[in-house]
């Protein structure tokens, strides 16, 4: 048993429940390509040889995820990743698995309560920056990156300072590996924002935001415009925080030969009513914040999707989409912001299943 240091982070008074991820244990690592014996990495081109770089993990009710994240992440060759994870108030008995398997010297922030992705996220990054002024990488607890990769990525903001926030290309666990993010594009003007295919040309290019399950983060960055907006809980947080990082003068890029892999077969029974809600809903607090002038029209439109969609999810039996849907339409014009699971499950008369950052 190594040396832990368990912290308990007390949530904001007006924070709501919110249910992120729970993952079932799924060994998927030995279905992705082999990067340990790709050198390109390790070429003389690379700047340094030795980054400094802390490394946010969520758990949720997953503690067997979160350990093999933990030590492969410790298991690296060169770097040295600080381990900070946070427990969203886990009803399982994740703390003491923590507690007793995690590599040496790992923090351990244990929340009150589930604060959703973005809240559960900022509670890491406080400790993280609080430990000093590295980058912070954001790390999904079943998404694998690895070290070469990362490297890559460290490379990237070391060698570019104008790029404030960088990402890998996701690609699915499974092969034939299919990419299922290479960045993404303005949730306020698109309904599909996924970026789908690399760029031909320069392998790093610009995207409006990166995917939250694999996102290294300068820490001045953090420090200058801010943390996750809790507003959102999940979904749309990771756009909010590039935006606001592009309009303070940085760079949000993808290295589009650095990979990462996710599993879309465990997260897609995820998506059930709840991320519809925070999907649709999530865009009209998006477009309040920054679209002063034009929010109105943008809104409008989105409002008239979210009734055809919710005519459509009635007309094919799904109510209880159809009604998150509207439920979604009637807060995002109003305002209704942060955690609204419990609320939502009520009224809808579904499961309170959990909802996955993608």
């Amino acid at each position: 048993m190594g040396e832990h240091h368990f912290t308990t982070s007390q949530p904001p008074a007006n924070s709501s429940r919110f249910m992120t991820s729970c993952y079932t244990m799924f060994d998927f690592w030995a279905h992705r390509p082999s990067r340990e014996n790709d050198m390109d990495w390790d070429v003389a081109t690379n700047p340094k040889d030795e980054y400094d770089i802390a490394v946010v993990i969520l758990n949720w009710n997953a503690a067997e995820d979160t350990l093999r994240c933990a030590h492969r992440l410790a298991g690296f060759r060169k770097l040295r990743p600080r381990l900070f994870v946070v427990d969203n108030a886990s009803q399982d008995d994740s703390l003491a698995r923590l507690a007793t398997h995690l590599p040496p010297h790992t923090q351990v922030i244990a929340n009150q309560e589930n604060l959703g992705f973005s809240g559960g996220s900022n509670r890491g990054i406080h400790a993280a920056l609080a430990a000093g002024d590295a980058p912070v990488l954001l790390l999904n607890n079943d998404a694998v990156i690895d070290e070469p990769d990362l490297r890559r990525l460290l490379d990237v903001l070391d060698i570019e300072p104008a790029v404030g926030i960088v990402g890998p290309v996701i690609c699915e666990a499974e092969p034939p590996h299919v990419i299922l993010s290479a960045g993404n594009r303005n949730p306020a003007l698109l309904l599909n924002t996924l970026l789908t295919h690399v760029p031909p040309g320069a392998p790093v290019y610009d995207v409006d935001y990166i995917s939250g399950s694999v996102a290294l983060i300068r820490a001045e960055v953090l420090n200058r415009v801010g943390l996750l907006d809790e507003d959102y809980f999940f979904h749309t947080e990771l756009a909010d925080l590039c935006r606001r990082a592009r309009q303070a003068g940085w760079r949000c890029v993808v290295d589009g030969q650095a990979r990462a892999y996710h599993d879309l077969a465990r997260s897609a029974p995820l998506r059930g009513t709840l991320y519809t809600y925070y999907l649709v809903r999530n865009r009209f607090i998006y477009i309040r914040k920054f679209y002063r002038w034009t929010g109105w029209l943008l809104s409008a439109l989105w409002a008239v999707y979210a009734l055809l969609l919710a005519a459509k999810l009635a007309a094919q039996g799904e109510s209880p989409a159809s009604r998150a849907v509207r439920m979604a339409l009637v807060d995002g014009l109003s305002g209704r912001w942060g955690g609204q699971n419990a609320r939502v499950t009520s009224a809808c008369r579904v499961a309170a299943v959990p909802v996955a950052q993608t």
